[in-house]
């Protein structure tokens, strides 16, 4: 009697939840009976579930089927757009507090760092915006999705940030800063699992590269 043969695809752009329900849902048994028909199974293949778009049940196909499908469509779905808003709003801050680095701070060093990071946020902010648009989606959203951004610094935190001066707000940005950049590559480690589009795909990627390389710098600065 031959053992349960398990086939398992996985989706690079599928929730987490849904590629262990995809894994799972591929499960197969080899036939048990001797008699059986050796190539009944390797005509229909495993079967994988497949996650539907936000509002549609899911769907049960071949494993070749499935994967086409995946390839031809990557239209946006609620996570890639919810990541597009936020982001915009999560950068938006980071510019807040590097507009005040060239009064305030101290380290030139620093100050040159601002710039680079404003020099890189703007222009990230101008793209997604540009995607919203192309997919005919609002900045903003009705419901408290931003209400839950990691990373953001508190009304009271930026209060002290802009009354402080020298290495005084030198360390209290960098603090900020690097709290705040954390919380955008946790965000964009979550889309690339959760979402479906591409091009939001390909802005998470340079988000954690960029950021991952600026974290190290600060912390360094220390």
């Amino acid at each position: 009697m031959k053992g349960p043969r398990v086939t398992t695809v996985l989706f690079r752009r599928a929730p987490y939840a849904t590629a262990a329900l995809a894994a799972l849902a591929a499960l197969t048994l080899g036939g048990c009976d001797s008699d059986a028909d050796p190539k009944s199974a390797s005509a229909t293949g495993p079967s994988v579930l497949v996650p539907g778009k936000p509002g549609e049940a899911n769907r049960t196909l071949s494993a070749q089927d499935a994967e086409e499908q995946r390839a031809d469509d990557d239209s946006p779905n609620s996570a890639d757009v919810s990541y597009a808003r936020m982001m915009i709003e999560h950068h938006s801050q980071a510019l807040e507090l590097t507009e005040l680095a060239p009064q305030r701070a101290e380290s030139e060093q620093l100050k040159a760092l601002a710039e680079r990071i404003a020099a890189a946020q703007g222009p990230e902010i101008d793209a997604m915006k540009a995607w919203l648009k192309a997919y005919r989606q609002s900045e903003k959203s009705d419901d408290h999705e931003h209400a839950a951004m990691p990373g953001m610094a508190t009304e009271a935190q930026l209060d002290k940030l802009r009354a402080a001066k020298g290495t005084a707000f030198d360390q209290l940005f960098l603090t900020l800063m690097i709290t705040h950049h954390e919380g955008a590559i946790t965000m964009a480690t979550d889309v690339k699992g959760q979402g479906n589009n591409v091009r939001i795909e390909e802005m998470a990627d340079d988000v954690v590269a960029q950021q991952t390389s600026e974290i190290d710098r600060m912390r360094d600065m220390l």
